[in-house]
């Protein structure tokens, strides 16, 4: 049953699969700009403008969806990434690069080349979930399909002689099988939020995560808390309740609409 459903879904609804097709080649085009701007910035310039994604999301959304946000919410998103931002400088050591040689504006586009991939992958793909009767998890196998071939092509492209000399899956230990079906896995969990909620709910998620894994190495590897740590926890703090913040106009305007007398209604003689 599982096979005809995915038979159906996959082959006689090309159209239907040509579509998910779109953001597998965006999240392609990401994953590969995200390896030239490491190759190009230092780290603490590519973690901070990395978070440019979580802003480009949001405009995907306004754009797309037809999503609207109010100021106290695009003053949220903007001290969401500056505490992301925060965070992962504090996690971030500098590293000495030798003798590879980087070109700052190419590593700099690449990765807002890459926000703009990620936020307008994320919003197509949540329109699409939202937009059919289509479960979850067959959108996860038309997903990974397209993205299979597209990524094969490239690494076969750019890595062949490794490949051709130690095998496809040299190196592939027990930590890195662990990491593939812990990504896996957490594709599916995106999937659901992106499903039941949206895709600027899944980058809060995603910022608290990284200031929750980061109290958890203070708490159970030693890591030492900084202040640009402690700035940089309070500000997605901040940032969670000032997204979910009513304005206090709204709701009053909104109280004032519903006390208001109705006007007197003109008399109605019987004939």
């Amino acid at each position: 049953q599982s096979l005809k459903s995915m038979f159906d879904c996959l082959w006689k609804n090309k159209c239907d699969t040509l579509k998910v097709s779109v953001p597998a080649l965006a999240y392609l085009v990401q994953n590969n700009l995200l390896y030239v701007a490491a190759t190009n910035l230092d780290a603490a310039t590519y973690q901070v403008t990395y978070q440019l994604k979580i802003l480009t999301t949001a405009m995907f959304a306004v754009l797309m969806l037809g999503r609207s946000l109010h100021k106290l919410q695009w003053v949220a998103l903007v001290l969401l990434c500056i505490g992301v931002a925060l965070v992962q400088l504090a996690a971030t050591t500098v590293a000495v690069v030798g003798s590879v040689e980087q070109n700052k504006l190419l590593g700099v586009g690449a990765a807002i080349g890459a926000c703009f991939c990620s936020g307008f992958a994320g919003i197509y793909f949540e329109k699409i979930l939202k937009g059919s009767d289509v479960s979850i998890w067959m959108r996860n196998v038309q997903l990974s399909l397209a993205s299979m071939p597209l990524g094969l092509l490239t690494c076969l492209a750019t890595d062949w002689t490794e490949i051709k000399n130690k095998g496809f899956f040299f190196g592939y230990d027990a930590y890195v099988w662990y990491l593939v079906v812990l990504n896996a896995t957490g594709g599916l969990l995106v999937a659901m939020v992106v499903k039941y909620a949206d895709n600027i709910l899944k980058n809060f998620a995603t910022s608290l995560a990284i200031v929750l894994s980061m109290l958890v190495s203070i708490m159970f590897l030693g890591s030492s808390l900084n202040k640009e740590l402690l700035a940089g926890a309070s500000c997605v703090i901040a940032s969670l309740f000032l997204y979910g913040y009513k304005p206090l106009q709204v709701c009053s305007d909104s109280i004032s609409s519903s006390t208001t007398p109705p006007k007197e209604q003109p008399a109605i003689t019987e004939v």
